[in-house]
């Protein structure tokens, strides 16, 4: 007789956690429409002839429209994924207010940018394929940088924004000033960025994990043999955030750059390369490295009191009759704004990090008007290539709506009436530094303000003055004579109409900014409330 013996089943203990993810695909999708577009348009420029090329710019306009609308369904503010299966709270991509407004910040900004390219384009014979997949690349990365939340996603955004911005700089070829300024940007962008890298890997080494919730809460306890260390990792993983905020020292490459790069692309990297740059330093900062705040914030106070008097007086000495004066005045100009923007990050060292509300506040009101500026120099450019301060005399006369909108625009730079909300954007800045106890901070900006009010209003009364006469040499053909969009032999333009895209980004920008200065709540309320999950 055969016994069988059956083992006894071993009782059942707790399940393994999964590691399978669910992706939250509507969360992502203001990153991957750009992404997905650009790899579209990528391959169409190898099947498409030459006469139907436009359409590729076409398909971006349309693409990044798309991924800034797709932002509504997310206005609640609470999505996340990419999250650690054994901790729910820390995730790689978070939908939260603050990600959804610096999306919108960016995604807008890089559709008035291919607007303005559309022309640019065509005209500069750039190449369009490549020209349309780098742009569409980068504002990916610059979507994707506001919603990560660990310390390898932040650093692979920014280099996915950074990248594709230097292959754009020097897109003309042949241009000797192209060429230089994508070389200088591209080596010091390097250089800071893999500082950045040497302090995420100091960051990492203290507390052992990437993620930002997790860094914060392990910073609290570092120890004390690791504190040195991760001292030296917040003040290095600062520099490459810094670098693309431009703030001083670490500006140099901005006139340069901006007067070497295509227009366009010169006024997609003062609004939405900056918008990285303060975007990160808040991420790691408030978000990350609160425990250091007594490292960063001093730093961050100096700094910003350094870029603002730097930029202001650097614009303030632009020579009206110099070649590309009026360029490198908008350039200092966005390194003394990136001060402005710094100092509410400062000062949620002293204070609670709803300060930062300020800063995205003035980013938003700085966005729509600078973009709005470079879209008129963009008009100005096509009759006066030289880009110089003196080209912009007499414009009311022969362009008298073009000539309202950049007095408007640069009203509210300076933050004057009627720029409504350029003066409430100051103030918000303003009562944050004297809210953190920063009140030297408050002087530095209340000179530097006045110091920006006078080139902003030289600039601004120059619209208005007489246009100068030029001697036409005898026998030249009279302005009346020459076609409309030529430049007679004496040298004086005649007056050209401006492209229906340039014009669309124009009134975008200035539509946005009388909206704002008429109802400036709808930008002024996240400076007072908090954007980030309590």
């Amino acid at each position: 007789m055969t016994v069988l013996s059956v083992a006894a089943a071993p009782a059942p203990g707790p399940a393994a956690p999964s590691l399978v993810q669910s992706v939250d695909w509507l969360a992502i999708t203001p990153v991957l429409i750009p992404a997905a577009v650009a790899l579209v348009v990528l391959v169409a420029d190898l099947f498409l002839a030459p006469k139907h090329k436009p359409l590729l710019g076409w398909l971006s306009v349309a693409g990044l429209a798309v991924a800034t609308a797709t932002l509504l369904p997310l206005r609640a503010g609470d999505r996340a994924t990419f999250c650690l299966t054994g901790d729910a709270a820390a995730c790689s991509y978070t939908a939260d207010h603050f990600t959804l407004v610096i999306q919108f910040l960016v995604l807008a900004g890089a559709l008035v940018t291919a607007l303005l390219s559309i022309t640019a384009v065509h005209e500069s014979r750039m190449p369009a394929g490549e020209y349309w997949f780098l742009l569409l690349s980068s504002a990916a990365g610059a979507a994707l940088l506001p919603a990560a939340r660990d310390l390898a996603t932040l650093i692979v955004a920014l280099e996915v924004a950074s990248l594709p911005a230097f292959a754009l700089v020097g897109m003309r070829r042949g241009d000797r000033l192209s060429s230089e300024a994508a070389l200088k940007f591209f080596l010091s962008s390097v250089t800071a960025t893999a500082v950045s890298l040497l302090g995420v890997s100091f960051v990492y080494a203290a507390t052992g994990t990437l993620h930002l919730t997790q860094v914060a809460d392990r910073l609290e306890d570092v120890p004390a043999q690791l504190d040195t260390l991760a001292m030296a990792g917040v003040a290095l993983t600062l520099v490459g955030f810094a670098f693309k905020t431009a703030a001083v020292p670490f500006h140099f490459w901005v006139p340069d750059t901006y007067v070497g790069a295509p227009l366009p692309i010169a006024g997609y990297l003062s609004v939405v390369g900056k918008a990285v740059g303060f975007t990160g330093l808040i991420l790691v900062t408030v978000v990350a490295f609160p425990a250091y705040s007594a490292v960063w914030g001093p730093a961050l106070a100096v700094l910003a009191a350094l870029t603002m008097t730097v930029g202001n007086v650097a614009a303030l000495r632009q020579a009206a009759d110099r070649p590309n004066s009026a360029v490198r005045l908008l350039a200092w100009s966005s390194v003394g704004q990136a001060g402005y923007l710094l100092v509410p990050i400062a000062a949620a060292a002293y204070a609670e990090r709803d300060q930062i509300g300020s800063t995205v506040a003035y980013a938003l009101m700085y966005g729509a008007v600078n973009l709005g500026a470079f879209a008129v120099a963009a008009v100005v450019a096509r009759t006066k290539p030289l880009h110089r301060i003196d080209d912009y005399r007499g414009l009311y006369a022969e362009r008298p709506l073009t000539a309202l909108a950049l007095a408007f625009f640069l009203l509210c730079l300076a933050g004057l009436p009627p720029g409504i909300i350029g003066l409430f954007a100051k103030v918000t800045v303003f009562r944050s530094a004297v809210d953190a106890g920063l009140g030297w901070l408050a002087v530095v900006m209340a000179i530097n303000v006045v110091i920006a009010l006078y080139y902003y209003l030289r600039w601004t009364a120059l619209l208005f003055r007489p246009a100068a006469t030029e001697a036409v040499p005898t026998g030249t053909a009279p302005i009346s004579a020459v076609p409309t969009g030529a430049v007679p032999a004496g040298g004086v333009p005649a007056v050209v109409t401006a492209p229906w895209p340039v014009t669309v980004a124009i009134l975008l920008t200035g539509v946005t900014a009388l909206v704002l200065s008429g109802a400036p709540q709808l930008v002024l309320r996240f400076a007072s409330g908090s954007l980030f999950p309590q």
